[in-house]
């Protein structure tokens, strides 16, 4: 059975695994096309595309923007675009700027608590030039100051935790509109994760589609069936396209497999011909 995956990380943002390992994890998973989709950078592409080509896979290009809504993040994942548009990656450089210039204030946070770690450390052991919280938690758990990256997240680098500090974000309709510009499909990413209190999911949405989102990712490893469910209707219900990915990241999310999430993730791969004719590459 032949399988597709569409939300994947790599050690270009906060995943654990090169673009050749992930590719390879997915060829034994049986999955025929994926797409790369790290946090703000786009470096790793080339990369899985020279693997993909090597044992069969077709990869799809993309990203991950975070963007904020009120007071909530909303994810974005675009795809099929321009990797290389030069507009598009110096949009996504002010992203990495902006983590550059948090990430050494939760270091600072975390050492007023008395925990022994530097920012070069982290960068260190992130080896991107995207770094975020994934990479501290990690090196948190190499210091044995957490036994996972749950734990980072629960007791120090969550929001409202005392490590926290806000991040600098664009809005929705901003990442929207970068994604576009780079020629790709914006679509939102697990909309389970959305909280914004001050309207519904179906008027965010809506909202969203005005700005010119293309789609909701429904399939993905943490929705429960109820929530596939609610998201398939979501995403009919206003036209959008159906997508769906593991967000595979490797060690900071142990339990999440390529191509599977926690084993029971399947992504119809009829999804894909629709979005590549709404992206004009059939």
């Amino acid at each position: 059975m032949s399988r597709l995956d569409l939300h994947l990380h790599t050690t270009h943002s906060d995943g654990s695994c090169t673009p050749t390992e992930v590719v390879n994890m997915a060829h034994r998973a049986a999955v025929t096309a994926l797409a790369i989709t790290d946090h703000d950078i786009t470096t790793g592409i080339a990369e899985a595309i020279a693997v993909g080509q090597q044992c069969g896979i077709e990869i799809i290009p993309g990203v991950e923007i975070s963007s904020l809504a009120g007071s909530s993040e909303v994810h974005i994942l675009g795809y099929f675009l321009d990797w290389q548009d030069f507009d598009l990656l110096e949009r996504l450089k002010t992203l990495r700027d902006a983590r550059h210039r948090r990430n050494p204030q939760i270091i600072e946070r975390l050492q007023t608590l008395g925990i022994g770690i530097t920012y070069d450390e982290v960068r260190s052991l992130a080896g991107t030039d995207s770094i975020g919280r994934p990479h501290i938690a990690r090196v948190l758990m190499d210091k044995r100051v957490v036994a996972s990256a749950k734990e980072a997240f629960d007791r120090f680098l969550a929001e409202g935790k005392p490590a926290y500090v806000p991040r600098e974000l664009p809005s929705p309709a901003e990442a929207i509109r970068w994604i576009k510009a780079a020629r790709g499909l914006a679509v939102l990413a697990h909309p389970t994760w959305v909280r914004v209190a001050e309207q519904p999911l179906i008027d965010l949405v809506r909202q969203l589609k005005a700005d010119g989102l293309d789609g909701v990712e429904v399939y993905y490893s943490t929705h429960a069936a109820r929530q596939t469910r609610e998201y398939l209707s979501l995403a009919q219900q206003l036209g959008l396209l159906v997508t769906g990915g593991s967000d595979f990241h490797g060690l900071t999310k142990p339990d999440i497999e390529v191509g599977i999430g926690k084993g029971t993730l399947h992504i119809p791969t009829s999804l894909l011909p629709k979005m590549k004719d709404a992206a004009g590459r059939l």
